[in-house]
């Protein structure tokens, strides 16, 4: 089944250049069935890209998925431009009296900040609150996994020595989980933050069980006991392209950036990137679509919550 996405959206074109099945609202609108609502908070400065990215994953499922786009009013957007924000997105005002069958919540750039120095952290506090009654079944992501954690169990997040960059192997810890079921043993996936959260605090909580970890990347993947709640660590949802854009960005204006972890051949930067974390990505959110959203989610998604 397609995804359904806002008519316009330049992810459409991509996602039809890639022959991925996109459906405009007008097509959905004629298809007697009630499409899983989904929505993104998207917090990363390259929100075209990243509602891009998102929307690919989303695709790789039977499920018909209606995707809405939410960005915050206390932060303006510095590389996305107002009209793009004004047709496609909205604002925690305009939904907070809807219901949704799942929500992602993006990292962001502000690792290195203070959780309560984030000029959005009061309007994101709102919305994970919100989404606690309000919505099924939630997905953090990197940075916004870490201040889930916060919010929501007070695990702190620690600075790491250097920026953890590239792609590193990890490893299925919870077998049982149906968020891995398919998985390898061993899987990649990316990492790019500054901050890390420690295993110990995770395992303090009762009510949280960790699924996935790395020996150099740390823990991976977290969810609450009913999988209302999950936590992703790493950039899962990257193309193959995103880590060099962040390398060359930082590499050009002169900032200590090493080349990204197995992620060139060799680790040389003048060939041509390697993508091995494709498969296990697009398994991770068909996965997390069906048995964590569709398989338990309401008919009458008013009921949610």
């Amino acid at each position: 089944m397609p995804i359904k996405i806002p008519t316009g959206l330049p992810a459409a074109r991509t996602l039809t250049e890639e022959n991925i099945f996109v459906m405009t609202e007008t097509r959905a609108m004629t298809q007697d069935i009630r499409p899983l609502r989904i929505l993104l908070v998207n917090l990363m400065p390259t929100k075209i890209d990243t509602e891009t990215q998102f929307s690919r994953l989303l695709s790789n499922s039977p499920l018909q998925v209606e995707l809405s786009l939410l960005h915050t009013r206390t932060h303006r957007a510095k590389n996305t431009s107002e009209e793009h924000l004004l047709a496609f997105y909205h604002t925690f005002d305009e939904i907070c009296d809807q219901k949704f069958d799942g929500m992602i919540l993006t990292g962001a750039p502000v690792e290195k900040m203070a959780f309560e120095e984030v000029e959005y952290w009061q309007e994101l506090c709102e919305i994970m609150d919100w989404s606690v009654h309000n919505v099924h079944s939630s997905m953090h992501i990197c940075w916004g996994a870490q201040a889930a954690l916060y919010h929501h169990y007070g695990i702190q997040k620690y600075p790491l020595a250097e920026k953890l960059f590239g792609v590193f192997p990890h490893r299925v810890e919870y077998k049982e989980c149906t968020l891995l079921r398919g998985f390898d043993e061993r899987f990649m996936a990316p990492h790019s933050r500054h901050t890390t959260v420690h295993r110990e605090d995770i395992e303090a909580i009762p009510t949280l069980k960790i699924l996935a970890s790395s020996e150099e990347a740390g823990v991976y993947a977290v969810k609450s006991d009913e999988g209302r709640q999950i936590f992703v660590m790493g950039h899962s949802e990257y193309d193959l392209r995103t880590l060099e854009k962040e390398y060359l960005r930082d590499k050009n204006a002169g900032l200590p950036i090493r080349v990204p972890k197995n992620y060139y051949p060799d680790d040389d930067d003048s060939r041509a990137p390697v993508m091995t974390w494709r498969a296990h990505a697009s398994l991770l959110f068909s996965n997390w679509l069906n048995y964590f959203v569709y398989q338990t989610t309401p008919y009458d998604i008013g009921s949610i919550g």
